[in-house]
């Protein structure tokens, strides 16, 4: 059995997840979510979230990823099930998590789209009451683990608290002194980051171990300006130094801009006039010297 603790991957994995979540605004964007990133965080090869219908008192499939689901958004051969029935069912009625190593030896086991010889269901509890649960199935026996099911434990425990939040409708709001803000601004001012042509909003969000949609909402929130915009004015910020700048007097304007980060001469001189106003030689012959 492996150990409890997450390495340093996996507690990446959960910090994707938190941060992921929040910038969702609905139930349903939520649970697609965190199914798409099941997969692709935890190495998995489907998941499938059920939700809990009181009135019906049914299990109903309400997003997956993977071999049920063929195209965005869409469910092939959505079903429901009773409370208590097949293994998601039992698992929704005793709110236990579980981990079956060989689906061929037990009865409760349902076939959906394909048979498969392993499965795990974890309930979302929210407020002491069943919201739902997540599935997965694998093809081989004795593929989950007790580090699965701690993983997804917490990945549902972070999913009925999101629920919480948008029933709620609140959201902790961003201030500059959050963590993630904090190293965004080192990147750019001390590693310099904005000067590599190839930076995009996914890199950098990689890099600082968030999802791209919670840096463009941090941005967004605090600086009132897109992430490209961000970019890009700490590198007309660099030109404007190295245009008065003896180290760089041999240069060119346009090799300044490509040194800045700016990836094509047409990129450089569009983004300068549109945050300055004036060409790059223009601004270098109002400001003999950097204001």
């Amino acid at each position: 059995m492996k150990s409890m603790f997450c390495d340093i991957n996996e507690l990446r994995a959960l910090s994707f997840f938190s941060t992921s979540l929040y910038s969702k605004e609905t139930v349903d964007e939520v649970l697609w979510d965190i199914t798409k990133n099941v997969v692709h965080r935890l190495g998995l090869v489907d998941c499938v979230i059920y939700t809990y219908d009181k009135d019906s008192n049914q299990l109903v499939q309400r997003a997956a990823y993977g071999a049920k689901n063929p195209t965005a958004d869409q469910i092939c051969n959505q079903i429901a099930l009773a409370l208590g029935q097949g293994i998601v069912g039992s698992v929704a009625q005793q709110q236990r998590a579980e981990i079956v190593l060989n689906t061929s030896i037990d009865p409760r086991y349902i076939v959906d789209d394909a048979q498969r010889l392993s499965e795990i269901c974890v309930p979302i509890i929210l407020n002491g009451t069943l919201f739902g649960v997540i599935d997965a199935e694998h093809p081989e026996k004795d593929f989950f683990t007790e580090k699965h099911l701690y993983l997804l434990n917490i990945i549902a425990a972070l999913c009925a608290q999101k629920m919480k939040d948008l029933s709620q409708k609140r959201r902790t709001p961003f201030t500059k002194a959050n963590q993630y803000f904090r190293k965004l601004e080192t990147l750019m001012r001390k590693k310099k980051m904005y000067r590599d042509p190839y930076l995009s909003l996914a890199s950098t969000a990689e890099s600082l171990g968030i999802s791209a949609c919670y840096l463009s909402s941090m941005v967004n929130h605090l600086l009132k300006k897109s992430f490209i915009d961000f970019v890009n004015e700490y590198r007309i910020a660099d030109v404007k130094r190295n245009l008065h700048s003896e180290e760089f007097a041999h240069y060119t304007v346009v090799s300044l801009g490509l040194e800045a980060g700016f990836n094509s001469k047409s990129t450089f001189y569009s983004t300068f006039k549109k945050h300055t106003g004036l060409t790059p030689l223009e601004y270098k012959k109002s400001y003999p010297s950097a204001p």
